[in-house]
């Protein structure tokens, strides 16, 4: 029952606010586009809406407000022990209880929650890396998803805090930013500046980007972070286009160096695809999960993972084995990398840990690599880091052909700039 329209410029909205010709305005996204009930029983469904719609000379498009839900993970209940064997101990092992159990940051072959038989060494790196940096505070990454439990004790420390609104009056909009209360961010699902995770979802990402390294629970791959959460997906794990939209307008505009964004389902939005490419001009990363159907995105496109921007890039999911997960989306043309994302250990909500399967595991893991790329580097150019994350993957030998370069993300050769070689075949 409702469409997104894009005005051209100077149009008065007035004539979308027409009840009589079955027409409501529900909300303004932005200055010239807005979120408009129909009445099918006046209208005769979306298709003849939207054909009516996009004739009338004032609209540049109009299209659905699509339906985006979590890229739903498969959880798993059995754990492995909780340290690692005392031989694998590195100067740069964290201490935290449940380090042993991340194989996706160190993979000794055997430490796969489930017990299943791994690789060693099929990980992002992350020891290696460490040595090199563990992040940084200066870095922010918006994770939008179903928000973050900013209270669970991995994360706190780790949370960006809006000290204008955290000393200012309840109910007031205090740094003047258009946000009242964004203290840690905001929640657009419920129009309220409380981005609290009542799902797990989007915790279980932060977790794995940046859970602190504090001999609690699990480890991130950044032990330093400032996460801001922004949330648009409900504790039921769905949202619309529009709110999606305001998500990124909003992390574009705290000024954050990337968008970790484990969601997707619905068409292709124009109006979705220029949020992005105006997350793209301020030189933000756009991490997206290449989805859980185990189809080629190459020819059934996932969005937003699909998008044709320059800072997008999309992920699928590896096993500890160093395979691409049964469930995990692939293309040849059209994912960059793939990351673990089978049973993967992290924060949940209520302070709590889970391990779950999916690529919305794995876009975490690429996030978090990003940042320690940043961390270490300072803010680059989306499409030369897309490049660089592409020319740096590990190359495994299951994944050619299922994504653009055949590579898992390694977090040493992408700090390093390590170009490995790759047994290409002849074309």
């Amino acid at each position: 029952g409702e469409v997104i329209v894009k005005l051209k410029s100077g149009v008065n909205k007035s004539f979308l606010n027409d009840k009589s010709n079955g027409l409501s305005l529900k909300k303004q996204v932005r200055d010239n586009l807005m979120v408009v009930n129909f009445d099918s029983a006046l209208k005769g469904g979306i298709e003849s809406t939207l054909a009516e719609l996009n004739s009338m000379p004032e609209v540049e498009y109009a299209e659905p407000n699509f339906i985006y839900k979590i890229v739903k993970p498969i959880t798993h209940k059995d754990i492995v022990s909780d340290l690692l064997k005392t031989d694998d101990q590195t100067y740069n092992t964290p201490v935290d209880a449940k380090f042993g159990q991340l194989w996706g940051l160190h993979n000794t072959g055997n430490n796969t929650p489930g017990g299943d038989r791994g690789v060693a060494g099929a990980d992002v790196d992350a020891l290696r890396a460490w040595g090199i940096t563990k992040g940084d505070r200066s870095i922010k990454i918006a994770v939008i998803d179903t928000g973050i439990d900013y209270r669970h004790p991995d994360l706190a420390d780790n949370m960006w805090v809006n000290d204008a609104e955290l000393n200012g009056q309840a109910g007031v909009d205090d740094d003047g930013n258009g946000y009242v209360d964004d203290i840690h961010g905001y929640d657009f699902a419920n129009n309220d500046g409380d981005p609290m995770d009542g799902h797990s979802h989007g915790t279980h990402s932060a977790g794995t980007i940046g859970a602190s390294h504090n001999a609690i629970g699990v480890a991130g791959v950044m032990a330093d972070v400032e996460f801001v959460g922004v949330k648009f997906l409900t504790d039921r794990g769905s949202g619309s286009t529009a709110d999606a939209i305001e998500s990124i307008d909003y992390a574009t505009k705290v000024g954050v160096d990337i968008m970790s964004n484990s969601w997707g389902g619905g068409g292709r939005s124009q109006a979705l695809h220029e949020a992005i490419e105006r997350a793209n001009a301020e030189g933000i990363i756009f991490t997206a999960a290449a989805g859980n159907s185990s189809t080629d995105n190459d020819s059934r496109p996932h969005y937003p993972s699909n998008y044709e921007v320059d800072n997008v890039i999309s992920v699928a999911a590896s096993t500890s084995a160093d395979t691409l997960a049964s469930f995990s989306c692939y293309g040849r043309r059209t994912v960059h990398i793939a990351a673990p994302g089978h049973k993967i250990l992290s924060t949940t909500k209520n302070g709590g840990y889970a391990s779950y399967s999916g690529t919305s595991m794995a876009t975490p893991h690429v996030t978090g690599v990003i940042g320690l790329l940043l961390a270490n580097e300072g803010r680059l150019n989306p499409l030369d880091v897309r490049n660089r994350v592409m020319q740096t993957s590990e190359p495994v030998p299951a994944l050619r052909g299922k994504t653009i370069n055949g590579g898992r993300i390694n977090a040493y050769n992408l700090l390093t700039n390590t170009i490995p070689d790759r047994d290409e075949p002849n074309p």
